[in-house]
């Protein structure tokens, strides 16, 4: 009798086992792994879509883009285009992501520099609609330009290229070579300054008030500015810049500081003279 209810007891546990273990089913286990994996592949696709290029404010106007291009590494590997074409004079390459170096451009500087031909085509400065813009660097005694690329796609500014090389005739060298001259000889300098050089100014009895005056040589020595001496930077909204143009401007505007400077030069029979200097410093 104790043998029969010790194995009917035995049986009892096998069955409650068993009842248990069909409780646990693992179609339904795996069923529940895939739909984990599911929400997590969601989530990732929701997450490149986020991650995905878009336009942002500052690419309505491009000065304001390419400042933030200038201080931002993130954005400037966002809108680069990798791999980059890079002109080395003849020599072509292209730049992976990896080896990318961050380029400040001139926002390491408390100023850059922009030159026009005429007076009317500093108004482009503003222009939203410009699809197209170079960045340029000058150096004034190697005579090389480096030109940045930038092109704007789906409303984003990019850069799509950098090209190195010597300047051309008629990339401005005729007045870069006045330019360099001008601002590292002072004898040079005092015999290409018209007299009188006509002098701008905000009226320092009334800031709202421009002052129009003139200056002999003597008083623009007393009142004139640092120039650059080593590299102008351009910013080529459209704007032509030719050799064969009889007057350049080139404008100075500092990086949030209020430096505002412009100096007008023309191409007399005797060369290039300092004619008009403005400025209208905050």
């Amino acid at each position: 009798m104790k043998k029969l209810l010790l194995g009917f007891l035995l049986f009892a546990f096998l069955v409650s086992c068993g009842n248990k273990k069909a409780k646990m089913n693992p179609f339904i286990t795996i069923t529940e792994m895939v739909d984990s994996v599911g929400q997590k592949a969601d989530t990732l696709q929701e997450a490149e879509v986020e991650e995905e290029l878009k336009p942002m404010e500052a690419d309505e106007l491009f000065d304001d883009f390419v400042f933030n291009y200038a201080s931002d590494d993130v954005l400037q590997k966002q809108r680069t285009v990798f791999p980059l074409p890079y002109y080395n004079r003849d020599t072509p390459s292209k730049i992976e992501e990896n080896f990318w170096k961050h380029d400040y451009l001139f926002a390491k500087q408390n100023y850059y520099t922009l030159l026009f031909d005429k007076e009317e085509d500093m108004d482009m400065v503003g222009d939203t609609t410009l699809t197209s813009v170079q960045v340029e660097w000058i150096f004034l005694k190697t005579r090389v330009m480096k030109r940045y690329y930038f092109e704007k796609k789906r409303g984003m500014w990019m850069l799509e290229a950098i090209n190195l090389r010597e300047m051309e005739k008629d990339e401005n060298e005729d007045f870069v070579e006045f330019y360099t001259h001008f601002v590292t000889d002072s004898v040079y300098q005092s015999k290409h300054i018209s007299h009188p050089l006509q002098f701008i100014t905000i009226d320092p009895d009334d800031e709202f008030s421009i002052l129009e005056t003139t200056l002999d040589v003597e008083q623009w020595y007393a009142f004139r500015p640092i120039m650059p001496t080593d590299r102008l930077s351009n910013i080529n909204y459209g704007q032509k810049n030719e050799d064969l143009s009889d007057t350049k401007i080139l404008k100075v505007n500092g990086i949030g500081n209020g430096y505002s400077n412009i100096f007008y030069f023309r191409k007399r029979t005797k060369g290039w003279e300092l004619y008009k200097y403005e400025d209208t410093s905050i």
